[in-house]
């Protein structure tokens, strides 16, 4: 068992954590405008988004990025609809795993990456809440992956380095893994999978996606514009 002193330091950083979460999502939800179309990604941050998005009592319509988000929001009398019949959306806003200084994304730590890279691809404007612990100098393995099942392990051994993760597969239908190899060069890295037939998707997210990146450090936001909203 650790020491008390250890104990207690680590239940605070843990605390601080999850206060940096919360205040990302409330500045981000703060960014939001009434009749909205809104993206909702998956995650431990946007759990904290979706009280932020419900206290402000503004007439949305949303789409999940997943079944746990969903549900969550519903509950607090966020409206959800399918993503069907919409082609564009007014804002996305979603947590991310890493976030390097030229923008570049992890995303995929709760498997929901292909759905969430789709939503921001359509959103107008797709906003980025992380803690501080989550901005890195450089990006990082393990990068998320979602591949089909059809010639699963000959996909794996063109990857090489990939392990299955132990969840069940997408909504969709894909499996789950992780690439553990060098992420040196992000955007080739992400090429080569955009190459492979055999993934559906991975959770490299390249700065041209993300117009706002919300990253909150104790009690301030930090708040990098990467791109102008579309008008």
């Amino acid at each position: 068992m650790a020491p008390p002193a250890l104990r207690r330091i680590r239940s605070v950083a843990v605390a601080d954590v999850e206060a940096e979460k919360r205040a990302a999502a409330v500045a981000a939800a703060a960014l939001v405008q009434d009749s909205s179309t809104v993206g909702l990604g998956t995650g431990s941050t946007v759990a904290y988004l979706l009280p932020a998005l419900a206290e402000r009592g503004l007439r949305l319509s949303c789409v999940a990025t997943s079944p746990r988000t969903e549900s969550a929001a519903r509950e607090l009398g966020i409206e959800v609809r399918p993503f069907e019949g919409v082609t564009r959306l007014d804002v996305a806003i979603d947590g991310a795993d890493q976030v390097d200084p030229d923008g570049w994304l992890v995303k995929g730590g709760g498997a929901a990456h292909t759905r969430e890279k789709i939503v921001a691809v359509a959103a107008e404007r797709f906003v980025v809440i992380a803690s501080s612990n989550k901005a890195v100098e450089a990006l990082t393995p393990p990068i998320p992956l979602e591949l089909l099942a059809f010639g699963l392990d000959a996909t794996r051994a063109e990857l090489g380095n990939v392990e299955l993760r132990a969840v069940p597969r997408s909504p969709d239908g894909g499996v789950i893994a992780d690439y553990h190899g060098a992420v040196e060069d992000p955007a080739a890295l992400a090429a080569r999978f955009d190459a492979s037939p055999g993934v559906v998707s991975h959770g490299l997210f390249a700065p041209s996606l993300t117009a706002d990146v919300l990253i909150a450090r104790g009690d301030e936001v930090e708040h990098r514009v990467l791109a102008t909203p579309s008008p």
